[in-house]
């Protein structure tokens, strides 16, 4: 078995050079503890995070045609903000596989986020020198499906009111109407319920801690009912 084979299983990839892997799993803290100029991850980091931009833009520009380019890069930056990639890099257990520094080690390194985003896009940087793009593209391919599934968010402006309005102004001059149906708890702490309705229909409803957050849910929720519909 290669070296860190199970780790190697989980990735779905198997390194013909394993001391680039090695070197993506390599915190800066070691350099730094050592006082010397020892190889670490940060290279690879800067390589990675250029080609995991590349290749999810091209994956969002394929699958949300009708998306500009304002809304493209809100659902990439989402995609591959250090929050989400530390998730990825949880998703394959790469923390305990890091190489720490003790002082790292001691406070909790292995479950930085930002130690965990950095030596995901290594991971992606050192792929792409070991098996090239294909491969490379290939690795995140599988590892972002789900998000990219679930990125439809990218189409939404920051304002699905207005946006809805557009949507259904551009088949009749109706405005939508929104309703609130529901409003409970204390007032601390109160939720409500309001549904959005045009030309005497209710297209959907959503909830919020606000009537405001209630509408712009309901108001996004109807956009997805019509896109599914191909009315939108």
């Amino acid at each position: 078995m290669p070296a860190r084979g199970p780790f190697q299983e989980r990735l779905g990839y198997t390194f013909k050079q394993p001391e680039l892997l090695e070197l993506a799993l390599t915190h800066p803290s070691v350099s730094h503890e050592q006082g010397e100029k020892l190889a670490n991850n940060q290279r690879l980091e800067f390589l990675g995070d250029a080609v995991l931009q590349l290749i999810i833009s091209a994956e969002l520009y394929k699958h949300f045609p009708d998306c500009d380019e304002g809304a493209l890069s809100k659902a990439r930056a989402r995609l591959v903000n250090k929050e989400a990639l530390a998730e990825r890099a949880t998703a394959i257990q790469l923390g305990p596989e890091l190489v720490l520094s003790r002082g790292e080690e001691i406070n909790n390194g292995r479950e930085r986020p930002s130690a965990l985003a950095d030596a995901f896009e290594a991971l992606v940087g050192a792929i792409y020198l070991d098996g090239g793009f294909t491969k490379v593209q290939r690795f995140i391919h599988t590892e972002f499906t789900e998000s990219l599934t679930h990125a439809d968010a990218g189409r939404h402006t920051g304002n699905p009111k207005g946006e809805l309005q557009e949507i259904l102004q551009g088949k009749n001059a109706v405005a939508p109407e929104y309703r609130l149906l529901e409003m409970e708890g204390p007032d601390h702490d109160r939720s409500f319920v309001c549904a959005v309705r045009h030309s005497g229909n209710e297209l959907a409803r959503g909830s919020g801690k606000s009537k405001k957050a209630a509408e712009m849910t309901a108001a996004r929720a109807a956009i997805d009912s019509l896109r599914a519909k191909g009315k939108a």
